[in-house]
Formats: structure tokens, C-alpha cells, sequence
């Protein structure tokens, strides 16, 4: 490793740098911008920008490349401005190139790598590497090779006996790509295997290069022994300081990651097993290879990832968010196709003509249009054109009264018998989202609570139309008793006036909905409590419940009873019941039930 550059040698090398920018950008395209690389000639200001242990990254929130040209001259690459600047732009246009694909390569590398996930992030790194420098070696002449052999060279004797098989085969498939002599690259021949994955790799890369995508599951279950082998033996090795796009979605709003596409299920096939890159049956390998891309192209058959694994590509990807918040922000957007439309306002022109004035009339307009009463006032003698006149009216537009939906009003379940959101998909969760942003969006507010036990609840602050404050609410959970906090229904509504808006109690939960009707810590029925909060609401109350289709007639077992106390809350109080047998199902509840209130 060199010795710490002086200051003027850094300046000199900030200008060299800044100047071989442009001419990077050009290597891509000549209509390729990017905003200007942050060029930090100390390690203490790239650490500032995010920037550790590598000394290069990008950034995809801002679409930057950020370089410690401190490190760089320690490892001696002073003279690769061009190429390490047209590597890390490669990024930003080519792979991943944006933050949504960043999820869906990281969500491949996952699937090949069972039981060690965690290394997603720098075998994703070491992929979109081997891709953009294959093509910036082979098609436009840069020295990427060179880098990789500095590297090398700077490793003292300990650290080359040191190095894993990782980082070994990922030189190795350089050396096969660019047709060098092994060991050219800093890698020592290795066994059969070794040598036989290395050639795949390489394969690989080239087949892929256009739907690299494809090829990422593929890449990572080649990988696979190979990372196990160096956790076995605790091995280490210079990949740390290539890595420049683990943390590249850092500061990113989370959207798109939720689908699964269509080909990712079976992506992590090892390359072996692939025709497309064996060689083997090339007619198959060829359709194969055109059905591939056609899958990878988008989302496929409507599967959606769950919580767990959305918070996972997430955190991978750089952005840390703790379990609660990435589940506000995956049901918000996996509620986000079943909204109500923006609500718009037709105004009709009024229907009566409105007299404005008077114009000339003359020789060749209608006859029936003459004002003669007003062409009279004006000269007792009629000359066309210059003494009779006709009426002019326009239109106003007509008075619309404005449409004032109804408040929300709205519990969820959340007793031992549901899911937990922040982990797997909580159909009671999403169906409350879809309900409660469609009311927002109509310019109702809303009010949630989730219960378990009768000390078991959170709610929002009243009525509100902070969106995320009524998604951290639904996301939360309990996973107790099931005890219904008939307390907060009454305390909503003892006190309530009729100049507030009309509310919709909304229920959703199971049969074990029946306990609102027991009596309340002051010794008050719950069947008084709910009567008097549906007068007071007034617009209506709703259940949405997990229970058969057929639960009317059912008389007998543990349930009859508390369909019984359905039945007469029907009959007595007017709440409108829904049955839905399997929980998938309250996404359809929940969109006809926005639409029919808020659309």
C-alpha cells in the first residue's frame, strides 16, 4: 500500500479526477448526466458522505457517485480515474441502475443463497460488477483488469494465504472472461471444481449480459459453497473494498419490491443446470433463455412478497427501518391499486339563459332574433344594422352542493386468532388500509383501534387524516385474549353532537366481535352501549367477520351462541353483517365497501 499522500499530491489528483468526469459519462452515452461525482480528497469527508470501508460508491437517492481519493492513492490507483468513474456510472445506467431494481436483484440473490442471506448485499455487489466491467473491458478498452491486479499486488503475503474461495473464483471468472492466463489477476488455480465454476461463471456473465436480472439467482447459487466454505475456515480478503453498492438505496423511499416476478421462484437454479449457459440442448436453452426474459420483465400472477421477507430486501438494499415502520409502508402500498379514485367535482352550466346585453342586429341574421321593442326605444325609425338590435345571453355556471362522505369509525382485531402484520400478511391490516386511505381521499377522517384484551388497545388521536399515524396503528399487534374495549365505543359517542359529521362504525374481526356486548367496567350492557353509539354514529354500522358463509343456521356447537348474539344485533341494532369465510377475502369486502361509501 502507498504512503499517505501529501496535500498538494491530492489536489493534483482532485483536478485529474474532475477532469476525466466528463469523458466517463461519455464512455456510456454522450446524453448521459449525472450530477457531478463528490470527489472527497480525505477519508474523514467521504465517511461524511456515507462512504466506509470501500473507496468508491454510489448513491441511488440522488443518483451520485461518491470517491475516497484518499484510499485510492494508497492503493495506487491514481491513473484509473477513467475507469473506476465509468464503473461506478455503470451502476447508475446499467445495473442496478435503479432502486426498484436493486430490489428485484437482491430479492434473486436471496433465493440462491438458503440460510445465508445476509450475504446478498455484497454477492448483488459482486454481480453488477462482473457485468458492467466485462462490457466496459471488452467494448470500450478501459483497463479494468489493471485495477483488480493493483489490488492484488497490494496484498501482503499473509492476506494472499488468507483469501477465500469467494474472492479466488471471482478473479478466476475475470481471468476466464478475458481469456488471461490464471493467476494473471492475483488468483491461484484452483481444483477441478473450482476451475469448472469459474469457466460457469463466466458463461454466465455473457449469456445474461442483456437480462442480467435472469442471471442473478443463477450467479448466487454458484457462489453458495463457496461462501460457506470461507464462514467455515473465517476466511477474509479484499472484497470489502469493492463493495459500492450495499448501501446505494440508503435514504430511499421505499416503493415497488412488493411483487414477485413472475420467473423469481425458480431463478436460483444452478448454472450447471442451465441450458442457456451449458450449452447443452441449445434449441431448449433458446427458448428458455426468450421465456426468462419475458417473465423477468414485471410482476407476475399478482404474488406479493410477505412483511418479513419486503423488510429484509429492504434492510439488504441499505435502508433501515425498524419492523413497524416497514410494514406502514407496505400496506400502504400494497393497498395502494384498490383505492377509491380521487373524488372530482362536476359543475353543470345553469339551465336558464342569462340575459347579458344587447348587439347590432342586421340584414342576413335571423329574423325571429330582432328586439323590436328595444330597437323602437333606441329610434322610432327601423334601419337594419344601425337602429334595431337583438338580445345576447350567456350561461353561468350551475350551484353544485358539496358532497360530504361519511366519517370512519373503525376497529380491528387483533387478538391471539390473527396474524401478526410486521411479520406475514395481515388481511385484516390491508383491508383497513384500503378502507381507511379510500376515506381520506374522499376528505373523510378517521378514527382506528386495535384490540385485543380489554386493557389491550391502541388508537389514533380521535379523528384524524394523518395517514401514517392511522397505518401505524393498524400494523401494530397484540396477539392476546380477545376482549372487546367497549369502553372506547362509548366514550366515542356519549358525548357526541349533531352538528359533527355522520360516522360509520366499522368492525372487523371474528365471532369473537360478541364481546363488545357484555357489560363495561361501570356494570353497562354493551348491547345499550352499542344501540346508543349507532343512533349517535348515524350512517350505520358494518362487520366484517371471519365466520362461514352458512353461520345463520348453525344452532349448534362452541360458535352458536355468539351467532346468535350476530343474529339479534342484526335484527335489533341494524348492524350489517358480512361473512367472510376465508381471510384472502376481505381485500374484496374492503374495495366494494370504499367504493360504495367513499367513491
Amino acid at each position: 500500500m502507498s504512503p499517505v499522500p501529501s496535500e498538494s499530491h491530492q489536489e493534483a489528483l482532485l483536478k485529474r479526477w474532475q477532469a476525466a468526469w466528463p469523458e466517463a459519462l461519455n464512455v456510456w452515452s454522450k446524453y448521459t448526466r449525472l450530477r457531478d461525482a463528490r470527489l472527497c480528497t480525505r477519508r474523514v469527508e467521504a465517511a461524511k458522505e456515507g462512504l466506509d470501508g470501500s473507496f468508491a460508491m454510489i448513491r441511488l437517492n440522488d443518483q451520485s457517485v461518491v470517491v475516497d481519493l484518499e484510499t485510492v492513492a494508497e492503493l495506487g490507483l491514481d491513473d484509473y480515474a477513467l475507469e473506476i468513474l465509468a464503473h461506478e456510472i455503470g451502476h447508475h445506467v446499467l445495473a442496478p441502475g435503479s432502486v426498484n431494481e436493486q430490489f428485484r436483484l437482491l430479492a434473486r440473490i436471496r433465493k440462491g443463497l438458503p440460510t445465508l442471506e445476509r450475504h446478498a448485499p455484497m454477492v448483488a455487489n459482486l454481480y453488477s460488477d462482473l457485468i458492467i466491467n466485462d462490457r466496459l473491458q471488452r467494448q470500450s478498452a478501459l483497463r479494468l483488469g489493471d485495477i483488480y491486479r493493483r489490488l492484488s499486488e497490494a496484498q501482503s503475503e499473509d492476506e494472499k494465504k488468507g483469501s477465500g474461495q469467494v474472492w479466488n473464483l471471482y478473479l478466476r471468472i475475470y481471468e476466464n472472461l478475458w481469456k488471461l492466463a490464471p493467476g494473471s489477476l492475483g488468483a491461484h488455480k484452483g481444483d477441478e471444481s473450482l476451475e469448472g465454476d469459474a469457466w460457469l461463471g463466466a458463461r454466465l456473465i455473457r449469456v445474461y449480459a442483456s437480462d442480467w436480472l435472469v442471471g442473478a439467482g443463477r450467479f448466487a447459487a454458484l457462489l453458495l459453497r463457496y461462501l460457506v466454505e470461507d464462514e467455515k475456515h473465517k476466511k477474509k480478503n479484499l472484497i470489502g473494498r469493492l463493495l459500492d453498492t450495499t448501501g446505494a438505496a440508503a435514504g430511499c423511499e421505499p416503493q415497488g419490491g412488493l411483487d414477485i416476478d413472475a420467473d423469481e421462484l425458480d431463478s436460483a437454479k444452478h448454472p450447471s443446470e442451465d441450458a442457456a449457459v451449458t450449452g447443452l440442448e441449445e434449441e431448449d436453452a433458446a427458448e428458455d433463455g426468450a421465456s426468462a426474459h419475458d417473465k423477468a420483465s414485471g410482476p407476475g400472477g399478482g404474488q406479493k412478497r410477505e412483511p418479513y421477507e419486503y423488510g429484509e430486501i429492504l434492510r439488504a438494499a441499505g435502508i433501515t427501518l425498524s419492523d413497524h415502520e416497514i410494514a406502514i409502508r407496505y400496506y400502504r402500498e400494497r393497498a395502494l391499486p384498490y383505492l377509491v379514485p380521487f373524488p372530482t367535482r362536476m359543475v353543470a352550466d345553469s339551465p336558464e339563459p342569462q340575459l347579458e346585453g344587447l348587439e347590432p342586429w342586421d340584414i342576413g341574421d335571423p329574423l325571429d332574433e330582432v328586439d323590436w321593442l328595444q330597437s323602437v326605444m333606441q329610434s322610432p325609425r327601423s334601419i337594419p344594422g344601425l337602429t334595431t338590435v337583438r338580445r345576447l345571453y350567456g350561461h353561468e355556471p350551475g350551484v353544485v352542493k358539496e358532497r360530504r362522505p361519511v366519517n370512519l369509525d373503525l376497529y380491528v382485531d387483533s387478538s391471539g386468532s390473527m396474524p401478526n402484520p410486521q411479520h406475514q400478511t395481515s388481511f385484516l391490516s390491508l383491508a383497513g388500509a384500503i378502507i381507511a386511505l379510500s376515506a381520506l381521499r374522499s376528505g373523510s377522517a378517521v378514527q382506528v383501534t386495535l384490540w385485543s384484551g380489554k386493557n389491550e388497545f391502541m388508537h389514533t388521536s380521535g379523528f384524524i387524516r394523518n395517514d401514517t399515524e392511522i397505518l401505524r396503528v393498524l400494523t401494530g399487534f397484540y396477539g392476546g385474549a380477545t376482549c372487546f374495549p367497549i369502553h372506547r365505543l362509548r366514550e366515542t359517542y356519549e358525548k357526541r353532537t349533531k352538528e359533527q359529521r355522520p360516522t360509520h362504525i366499522l368492525m372487523i374481526s371474528d365471532d369473537g366481535i360478541t364481546t363488545m356486548f357484555a357489560n363495561d367496567e361501570r356494570g353497562r350492557s354493551g348491547w345499550e352501549v352499542s344501540a346508543q353509539a349507532l343512533k349517535q354514529a348515524g350512517a350505520g354500522g358494518t362487520m366484517a367477520l371471519n365466520i362461514p358463509t352458512g353461520w345463520e343456521e348453525q344452532t349448534k356447537g362452541y360458535a352458536a351462541a355468539a351467532y346468535a348474539q350476530l343474529k339479534q344485533a342484526r335484527s335489533e341494532q341494524g348492524w350489517d353483517i358480512h361473512a367472510i369465510s376465508r381471510l384472502e377475502d376481505l381485500v374484496d369486502f374492503a374495495r366494494a365497501f370504499a367504493r360504495r361509501h367513499y367513491a
